[in-house]
């Protein structure tokens, strides 16, 4: 018997059984992608965890990804792929136009940032372009604060405009109960490696589930403990999706989560007397008045530039991907008709 209550530990709701109404009708089985594993996945499904085949990389259902919601056949082999309500994607450093899904059908991000050194002011406004530019709720995490040298609080708010900041131990409790409050639906954790986040899940989860590691005391970067990423449902409802510690975080088409994540420089801009101010010794600049005045740092709006350049790059070239990619298929179907036209005799040069 197939019982349904049975994925609402993995973020079923009535939303998601509305989006299957038309696929249950050819008795496709719902499930949900919870650790993927090359041609393999582990799915949450009515009947249980099962395994199933997926399609092949280059198909139409290729790239699929934590959290992502499909339709199974009898076989447990994976025929249709859910639209995504949200999908955390990096830019990819290959040769590919496409970008890399982190995580899908994510409601809230923690980003965590361990405060037992220098915080990374960069790294965590780069993660939140990406988390506001995917559709889901960031919520920054300052980790290992039982052993911060001081309190980074206010510097982290400071870079986080409309996220909420909180500072937790693992180790000692602190903030966890405050944390887990505010969580709802699924919470995907990103973070470098080192950042503890693998030791933040399994504190929410209750339950050592995840490995850890120490860090190296010289610079503070841990190895890459985790290397899957899974989905677990969290005792006090929804489900939690750890991830592998990110080196490289390539923005790609994000600049809507680059104005949001630098909002504060977008409602100064407004006050700025030229409407397309560079915000670069032009008069009348209220950015750079907010910057003579102390209240905001020099260090911001270099961010802000940097983000969106690499940002405005990384869209071009994806532009000229898509442009030589298109060019490559259609000498494809050219050169197929040419030759169907010679085999018949009716092509002329």
């Amino acid at each position: 018997m197939v019982d349904y209550d049975l994925l609402i530990p993995y973020g079923w709701t009535e939303s998601v059984a509305a989006d299957y109404e038309p696929l249950l009708q050819a008795n496709r089985l719902p499930a949900r992608v919870i650790r993927m594993d090359r041609s393999e996945c582990d799915v949450a499904t009515p009947n249980g965890v099962l395994r199933a085949r997926c399609p092949r990389s280059d198909s139409d259902l290729g790239g699929l990804c934590t959290g992502d919601w499909v339709a199974l056949a009898a076989d447990l082999s994976v025929r249709e792929l859910l639209p995504r309500r949200t999908a955390i994607v990096r830019g990819a450093s290959s040769g590919r136009s496409d970008g890399q899904v982190l995580a899908a059908n994510v409601d809230i991000v923690l980003i965590c940032a361990p405060a037992d050194g220098d915080v990374d002011l960069g790294r965590i406004e780069r993660l939140l372009a990406l988390t506001w530019e995917s559709g889901a709720q960031p919520i920054v995490v300052l980790t290992k604060v039982d052993a911060a040298q001081y309190d980074s609080l206010d510097e982290a708010r400071a870079v986080a405009p409309g996220a909420t900041v909180l500072a937790v131990s693992a180790a000692t409790g602190m903030g966890l109960e405050a944390l887990a409050a505010i969580l709802d639906g699924t919470v995907a954790l990103l973070g470098g490696s080192g950042a503890g986040k693998s030791t933040l899940a399994n504190a929410l989860l209750g339950q050592e589930v995840f490995a850890t590691g120490a860090v190296r005391a010289s610079d503070k970067k841990g190895k890459h403990t985790t290397v899957h990423r899974e989905l677990r449902p969290l005792p006090t409802g929804g489900a939690l999706i750890d991830t592998p510690g990110l080196r490289g975080i390539g923005l790609q088409d994000a600049t809507e989560g680059i104005e949001r994540t630098f909002s504060d420089i977008e409602s100064l801009a407004q006050d700025c007397r030229f409407g397309d101010c560079a915000h670069d010794g032009e008069p009348g600049c209220a950015v750079l008045a907010a910057i003579a005045t102390g209240s905001l740092p020099r260090r911001r709006l270099d961010s802000y530039r940097k983000l969106a350049k690499e940002n405005a790059w990384m869209t071009a070239r994806v532009d000229h991907r898509l442009q030589a990619e298109r060019r490559r298929e259609w000498k494809v179907v050219t050169k197929a008709s040419r030759k169907q036209y010679r085999e018949r005799g009716t092509y002329r040069t």
